[in-house]
């Protein structure tokens, strides 16, 4: 009995610890992110503008700019990583992910019928491609991606689809809704055209104090809701007939997450664009790393997925300054090889 105690606390240890290492990591990054930049800032101004004692310059660059986009980035992360990691439970595939189901292509449609029908993207006096009507396009791109997540949840439910085949139909929509993005592309014009592929380009800058707010919002009552189902993700994981003897209801928990994934996936995405595959990296990091228990899995996967865009927009914003490289080219590059590793990995 000692030594199974003994055990148990060694596994939670190791999980505490981790989590620990994660949070301080998130800190030291955060801070980073505050002080670099075109506007280099040093810490005694940091700490002198978040005590409201900052001068003009200072508090300008930290509460209306970086701040917004730290906590965007944070938010993001935190959705998009444990979404990922509940539809890969409840679909039982490693490729589940908000972007390979076809949530982030039904945002671009719906953000390019936006920009064809209602004139919202154009040039400012620089040159710069700007969205000057960003709520117009925000509704337009979230009604695009619930109706991607419909059209699965639809067919897994008339047709009785398995969880391995709403992967698949996952896909087809993907490719749908390319298609129609790529047609109404087609009939735009060149100021149309530019702001529709702006758009595309995962971007951290956009969101305000308003915005941050509304994704605040979302990700922690997402966020609860799954750490609160975290039993029966656990059962889930140990086969559909196991979870069924321990009374879990599978086709509720596995409609009930995929929409409430599904949910938090879209406002992230209507807000910031698309940033792929942090829903498929951050989930198999953090289960080679402590396991797939999902009392541990959900937490560390949230404070993981905050760190790893966190960090991600830092570098896209400063590897090649002044020029800010959108953070969903970097997250591409990273996910694209862990795809195709799980794609192995799967048929080896």
């Amino acid at each position: 009995m000692e030594n199974s105690v003994n055990t148990y606390k060694k596994y939670t240890l190791k999980k505490l610890i981790f989590g620990f290492v994660l949070i301080i990591a998130l800190i030291i990054i955060s801070i980073y992110a505050l002080c670099t930049g075109d506007f280099q800032l040093s810490i005694s101004q940091i700490i002198n503008s978040l005590l409201g004692s900052g001068d003009a310059s200072s508090n300008l660059v930290i509460w209306n700019i970086r701040l917004p986009r730290i906590f965007a980035a944070i938010l993001c992360g935190i959705g998009l990583s444990v979404s990922g990691a509940v539809m890969q439970c409840v679909l039982r595939n490693p490729l589940a992910s908000p972007y390979t189901m076809g949530i982030s292509h039904g945002a671009m449609f719906g953000a390019c019928v936006a920009i064809l029908t209602l004139g919202i993207g154009g040039a400012e006096s620089t040159g710069h491609i700007a969205i000057n009507n960003p709520y117009s396009i925000t509704i337009f791109a979230f009604l695009g991606s619930l109706l991607g997540v419909c059209a699965v949840l639809v067919l897994a439910k008339l047709k009785g689809l398995s969880p391995e085949a709403m992967v698949l139909a996952g896909v087809a929509i993907s490719s749908l809704f390319t298609a129609a993005t790529t047609l109404i592309q087609y009939f735009a014009d060149d100021m149309q055209l530019a702001a529709m592929v702006y758009w595309s380009f995962g971007d951290l800058g956009r969101p305000l104090w308003p915005e941050v707010k509304i994704m605040a919002f979302v990700a922690f009552v997402s966020l609860i809701y799954f750490i609160h189902k975290r039993w029966d993700y656990n059962a889930l994981e140990s086969g559909e007939e196991t979870a069924k003897s321990l009374g879990v209801n599978t086709d509720k928990i596995r409609l009930s997450g995929m929409l409430v994934a599904s949910l938090v996936t879209s406002v992230c995405v209507a807000f910031l664009g698309i940033i792929g595959f942090v829903g498929l990296i951050c989930p198999h990091i953090i289960r080679i790393t402590v396991g797939g228990d999902y009392r541990y899995l959900i937490p560390l996967c949230s404070i993981f997925g905050a760190v790893l865009v966190l960090l991600a927009d830092t570098i896209a914003r400063t590897i090649i300054s002044p020029i800010i490289l959108p953070v969903g080219i970097l997250t591409s590059f990273l996910g694209a090889p862990m795809f195709l590793y799980l794609l192995t990995k799967m048929y080896k």
